[in-house]
């Protein structure tokens, strides 16, 4: 660690004695027919955010140019007369000299200062591809709302998967750091209103922590302009249950103040319908016994959530931004009743038992993040510093009672017992960042110190009966400390046609898990480099490919670490894995674009010991297992091909389609400890449908269809699915009210069977939550409602990690 710090001391002071170097900008403006437009509006904007940068207007003959430009990536359009041209994507490294931007005569729409489409568009960066959705039917919903419709993402039992791995959800490049059914708790709490564009980063660079996979980053608009603006959203939602969900927000800026409050509740009442099978073997691998269980569970939350954001510029090269997010989700009651038949290989009843679960939840998230930033005299260079702190409680309390009933419903025997959970992680970051360009390249570099302390207890009582599978010995305490120290540098390097990006990042963990019960301690101590490694080559204005390869590291979730069980009933449970340790995969992708409207992706991915989600069945004890363990092996690989295009003026589409294989190889536990791969090939096809359905637009539809043919979920592989939604959204009064009315799962097909079949290993679920749904939504906007927002999230890594029980 002392020689990193030294570098990076080292590296700081010599950069910042370098020069600085400024670039121009030349083009023309022309229409469809190729006739010059003069006095048009030529914007630059930053390509993270698209906030405003620098501005000019064509002369009498087309002619502009932007000067004074820093090194970095912008988007650049034209517009003139509420028409805009399509955004170019630019890494400005020298001076550049453009073709012509073409202002189409069709019905791109303007605000203040961005083009604002009436479909949703994308767009292929050096290492992102960007889904324009601003002004679109796809806002007509909240932002989780979008991510379910941002091409190639999967959503698989509320977690968003990118090419089979879990995506880390970001708002305006800061991190959503919670798990699970808080990440969706927090999104649909944000209105999809407010939102530009999401990013997908399949291989995120050496600036964003190695851990976390694959990005989605939502990114809103970013205002320019002092005032004052509100407004109230909210939606209905018919589904089994009406549900409902109501938000406000409020925004506020002055020369150098930015305020921005949101607050919203959601309360819901959910039921959740499995239906679970399990045949279970004899020695010779011929099933004996078959258990049928229908699970029927109703859920009741009301989760609140609340952000705060503060920025406040002291002079043009000071600034301080404090961010706050806070999530409570209190009173949560999960009432689960099963059914259980057991029949024997004849088909005959041989008993049955019904199990009523009940439980108790409290969850409570709250985050603080202090940034500061100091621009340095050399122009483009900057440092910035961070300090976050995160408080996580959660509490469980679990009634369970079991009754057994033989063949003919006579009452044989009754067992229950309650359970109470507990766990308090608290997490501490520092990190400091330097950035500055080098004649016509940049560098940028950091360092970042990490500190989770996890606290977690279960306590088992009030048994009635007795049962081989729970006792009072199974209590116990976990207690889970780790500490990670991080040091990066990102180089970037621009020519004529070319562009390179490469960087590396190095971590040391240092992590203690200790179980007081099992009087057993797991130790991780490792340092890990992760490099990655951009090329893009752009021959013409129609084709570019590039390459890139990245390294990331998969830590287990606190959660998963607690070597404790949660119990569906006795002979059905979830355990926690003391013994997990990170994984470490290794991503190749290569992209060709064509005509910034057809995008071909060939990737493959090395997972290694990746962290899977396995389920066992003992043929013995007749029990099933659920945990998560690191597999032998883990690999996947396939061709994507996105198509993104105006059909008529009217009608647009964004189609997605992957082919792929994947496959992992894990130890059976329960087939005698032998190696078994699964592997699947599937498809997934994605198509939307964006249709513009009044003249002054301000009527839009969609209609989207999304098929699975199957996929791989751990020692699972699900079955095919099939979702149909419909969606229509209005605008009126000038955009102070928007509304909105959505179908989703029209056809009632998007609920998957998951099959674990190998050796002597034979069971199934079928989970059915609410997909199917009529949703109406509203937003009123008030103040000065053109403004944009400067709302944002709180960008720690180790958040993520915390998971709490459902």
């Amino acid at each position: 660690m002392k020689l990193t710090t030294s570098t990076f001391v080292l590296v700081f002071f010599v950069m910042h004695g370098l020069c600085a170097q400024k670039y121009t900008v030349t083009g023309k403006v022309v229409d469809e027919q190729n006739e010059t437009i003069p006095y048009a509006n030529i914007l630059l904007l930053q390509a993270m955010d698209s906030t405003f940068v620098k501005g000019t207007s064509s002369d009498d003959n087309g002619f502009f140019e932007l000067t004074g430009i820093d090194p970095d990536l912008y988007l650049l359009q034209a517009s003139y007369v509420g028409r805009g041209s399509e955004p170019r994507a630019l890494d400005i490294s020298s001076d550049i000299a453009l073709g012509a931007l073409i202002i189409p005569m069709g019905s791109n729409e303007l605000d203040e200062v961005v083009v604002t489409a009436q479909r949703p568009k994308l767009q292929r960066l050096p290492d992102r591809l960007v889904f324009s959705v601003e002004n679109t039917v796809v806002s007509q919903g909240n932002s989780w709302d979008i991510l379910k419709s941002t091409p190639g993402v999967i959503v698989n039992q509320d977690e968003l998967l990118i090419r089979g791995q879990n995506a880390t959800v970001y708002l305006n490049d800061r991190k959503v750091q919670l798990s699970g059914q808080e990440v969706q708790d927090l999104l649909q709490g944000l209105a999809g209103a407010n939102i530009k564009s999401v990013e997908v980063i399949a291989n995120p660079p050496a600036s964003y922590d190695a851990e976390g996979g694959p990005v989605l980053n939502i990114v809103t608009s970013k205002n320019i302009v002092p005032g004052y603006k509100g407004s109230i959203n909210g939606n209905y939602t018919q589904a089994v249950f009406s549900k409902y969900s109501l938000g406000t927000s409020h925004y506020y800026k002055t020369d150098k103040l930015n305020l921005f409050a949101n607050y919203s509740i959601n309360p819901k009442k959910d039921l959740v319908k499995t239906k679970k099978g399990i045949n279970f073997m004899d020695g010779s691998n011929a099933f004996f016994s078959q258990w049928d269980t229908d699970y029927n569970q109703l859920e009741r939350t009301q989760s609140h959530n609340g952000s705060f954001v503060l920025d406040y510029d002291f002079n043009d090269r000071n600034s301080l931004n404090l961010t706050s997010n806070v999530l409570f989700n209190l009173n949560q009651e999960q009432q689960t009743n099963l059914e259980t038949v057991m029949s024997n290989n004849l088909g005959q009843l041989d008993s049955t038992f019904t199990t009523q679960n009940n439980a108790d939840m409290d969850n409570t998230n709250l985050a603080f993040d202090l940034s500061y930033v100091h621009k340095l005299k050399k122009e483009g260079a900057q440092i910035s510093a961070n300090g976050h702190y995160t408080y996580f409680n959660g509490d469980y309390f679990q009634n369970l009672n079991t009754n057994y009933f033989d063949a003919g419903g006579v009452f044989l025997r009754d067992f229950g017992f309650d359970s109470d959970s507990k766990q308090d992680i608290q997490i501490y970051t520092g990190q400091l960042d330097y950035s500055t360009p080098i004649g016509n390249a940049s560098f940028e570099s950091g360092a970042k110190i990490s500190v989770i302390d996890s606290e977690s207890s279960v306590r088992f009582f009030n048994f009635t009966g007795s049962d081989d599978n729970v006792d009072a010995s199974q209590s116990d305490r976990f207690l889970y400390d780790e500490k990670v120290y991080a040091a990066y540098f990102s180089f970037v390097k621009n020519w004529e046609k070319w562009s390179m990006k490469l960087g590396v990042r190095g971590e040391l963990t240092e992590a203690e898990g200790t179980s007081l019960t099992l009087n057993q301690v797991n130790t991780q101590d490792f340092f890990e480099p992760f490099p990655s490694f951009y090329l893009l080559y752009t021959p013409s204005d129609k084709h570019s490919f590039s390459f890139d390869f990245g390294r990331n590291v998969n830590r287990p979730k606190y959660d998963d670490l607690n070597p404790f069980r949660f119990f569906y009933n006795e002979n059905d449970y979830e355990q926690g894995n003391p013994s997990l340790k990170p994984s470490f995969s290794n991503n190749f992708n290569f992209n060709y674009t064509l005509n910034s409207e057809y995008f071909f992706d060939v990737y493959y991915k090395d997972n290694g010991s990746n962290i899977a989600y396995l389920v066992f069945q003992d043929n013995n004890n007749q029990t099933l297992v659920e945990y998560k363990q690191n597999v032998l092996d883990s690999k996947s690989y396939g061709l994507d091909f996105t198509l993104s295009k105006a059909i008529v003026p009217a009608w647009s589409v964004v189609a997605y389609t992957s082919i792929f294989h994947e496959e992992e190889t894990f130890l059976a536990e329960q087939s005698g400890n032998v190696a078994f791969t699964n592997k699947v090939n599937g498809v997934y096809a994605d198509l939307g449908n964006y249709l513009t359905l009044s003249k002054d637009g301000t009527f839009t539809g969609e209609v989207a269809a999304t098929y699975i043919s199957k996929f791989l979920f751990g020692s699972y592989v699900s079955d095919e699915q099939f979702n149909l939604t419909v969606g229509l959204r209005k605008t009126l009064f000038d955009n102070k009210i928007t509304l909105s009315l959505a179908a989703e799962d029209i056809l009632e097909k998007y609920v998957p069977t998951y099959r674990s079949q190998y050796l002597n290993q034979d069971n199934f679920y079928r989970r059915r939550p609410e997909t199917q749904f009529i949703r109406f939504g509203f937003t009123y906007n008030f103040g000065n409602f053109r403004l944009e927002d400067n709302q944002r999230a709180i960008d720690k890594k180790e958040r993520e990690r915390l998971q709490p029980q459902d």
